[in-house]
């Protein structure tokens, strides 16, 4: 019996894209939250400290996942734990938007995080196994959808804010989104084969970064803050600063997304190209630049110029940074990327929300100017990143 037309379309695409479309599907899962962060603040008639507190509650959740889950993924198997990861991911951020409180939210939002640990752990070893089964890099390709899916979360999102739909039923409609999504895009994903370099042996829960890691550790420190930043804040940013509509607060965290996802679609042949510590010093004066407009904006239109060059100054540096500790020859290339990630997530997922005192204390212009230093210090410590080519 033929496939439904919806149901081939999987069918039709090459493995690298399946997982293109994975990143997508659940960026977009995640990415709803976003844009409806003013109204839930407002709805629950607290501050931007209160509300950085109870957004924790995501990055516990991922830092448990991303820590303790990869027994559980093992026994599901990637195909089985995608099909049930990323609607349940929508649930539960469906859920938590009912919370009436930030105590209630900071509870609400650890289910939420653990599945996104999960995915964020799936994902990412599917797109190496798929670049060593083609022998082309496809992770920044990978990271863009990411950004794609997000982008297209920020711009459902600032629709519905428009339109007066409450967060709780646009959180809902995201679930049958991302239940069709699964059922369209990845009806034929099959895991991809396992590196040859790949072992059993799990290696340490928590990874210890040496001297050089560290290093690597501050040169990807501002970009993921100032991502974070922009994630969780620029929504509120819009609203707050300017008395923008809703629909431009949504707007700036597509507007992060979209510059972000061009500049990554395209990065893997700049890298090519360019030694990695120009590439990433390009964007890092780009992030900079950043930076500098949507503190100093004028206007809420000024303030998305800004948002936009974060957006391409993020991109690659951390993709950058992890290539690095990889080909370090102190010890195991797995280790040494383990240890990264794990450092780079906390900063990621912890940093941002704690920024909400900042916001509240300082005023949310500060929120993106205390980035600028810790930009200066990426600049200076990209030359461990390497001076050569990826490829001559």
């Amino acid at each position: 019996m033929p496939k439904a037309p919806l149901m081939s379309i999987s069918a039709r695409l090459a493995p690298h894209q399946r997982v293109f479309a994975a990143f997508a599907i659940y960026s977009f899962a995640l990415g709803n939250l976003f844009p409806r962060l003013p109204d839930i603040k407002r709805a629950m008639g607290i501050e931007e400290g209160a509300l950085g507190l109870a957004l924790i509650g995501t990055s516990t959740g991922t830092l448990i996942a991303l820590t303790l889950a990869a027994p559980v993924i093992a026994r599901l198997g990637h195909r089985q734990a995608l099909f049930i990861l990323l609607p349940l991911m929508s649930l539960c951020f469906a859920i938590a938007v009912h919370a009436t409180g930030p105590l209630a939210l900071y509870f609400l939002l650890i289910p939420a995080g653990l599945t996104m640990g999960a995915t964020e752990v799936i994902v990412n070893v599917e797109a190496d196994r798929v670049e060593a089964a083609l022998g082309r890099r496809i992770m920044n390709r990978a990271h863009a959808f990411w950004s794609f899916g997000f982008f297209a979360a920020g711009l459902f999102g600032a629709a519905m804010a428009q339109f007066g739909v409450p967060p709780t039923l646009h959180m809902a409609l995201v679930l049958p989104i991302i239940f069709l999504g699964v059922r369209v895009l990845l009806a034929d994903f099959q895991p991809a084969p396992k590196r040859g370099t790949e072992t059993a042996d799990a290696g340490p829960a928590i990874a210890r970064p040496t001297k050089g890691i560290m290093v690597l550790v501050g040169v990807s420190l501002s970009a993921m803050l100032l991502e974070g930043a922009s994630i969780d804040w620029s929504a509120i940013y819009m609203r707050s600063v300017f008395d923008a509509l809703p629909f431009l607060g949504g707007l700036a965290v597509a507007t992060t997304a979209l510059s972000q996802a061009i500049t990554r679609y395209f990065s893997d042949r700049i890298v090519d190209r360019h030694a990695p510590d120009r590439v990433a010093r390009a964007m890092q004066v780009a992030m900079a630049l950043g930076v500098l407009v949507v503190f100093f904006a004028p206007s809420a239109l000024v303030a998305l110029l800004g948002f936009a060059l974060i957006g391409a100054g993020t991109a690659a540096i951390f993709p950058l940074a992890m290539s690095a500790a990889a080909q370090r020859s102190d010890r195991s290339a797995a280790l040494n990327v383990a240890a990264l990630a794990q450092f780079s997530f906390v900063i990621f997922l912890l940093g941002p929300p704690l920024l909400g005192f900042v916001a509240e204390h300082a005023g949310l212009r500060w929120t993106f100017g205390l980035g600028l230093p810790l930009v200066a210090v990426s600049f200076v410590l990209s030359g461990a990143l390497g001076s050569k080519p990826a490829r001559a």
